[in-house]
């Protein structure tokens, strides 16, 4: 079962969980936003994994960040679903995170 660090208020992390949802891939939520607990959680996560390098060069947070069983931890969601012969439903807002309104 994957992890999925994230926050409700974040439109990438509940199109995630959305697409998820309609495909039944099973994976525990970690809300960043609902204990300092989670936040450090994620933190020493993007601090030290290099997955999270074009996220600190880019500002942006790096949600939703998902962990696999094995720790090993990816950013593109969208992609995984590709390569599993599955399509991705858009269902956003049209929101972002991010001060420049590209993503989160």
């Amino acid at each position: 079962m994957f992890k999925i660090y994230g926050s409700e208020m974040c439109p990438d992390c509940r199109e995630c969980r959305a697409n998820f949802d309609a495909y039944g891939i099973q994976y525990e939520v970690i809300d960043i936003n609902e204990s300092l607990a989670n936040l450090k959680a994620f933190l020493k996560l993007r601090d030290h994994d290099s997955v999270f390098d074009p996220c600190r060069e880019n500002n942006s947070i790096g949600l939703p960040a998902i962990v696999r069983e094995d720790g090993t931890v990816f950013l593109d969601w969208e992609g995984y679903l590709e390569k599993e012969g599955l399509t991705v439903m858009h269902i956003s807002d049209g929101q972002a995170c991010s001060i420049d309104r590209k993503g989160c």
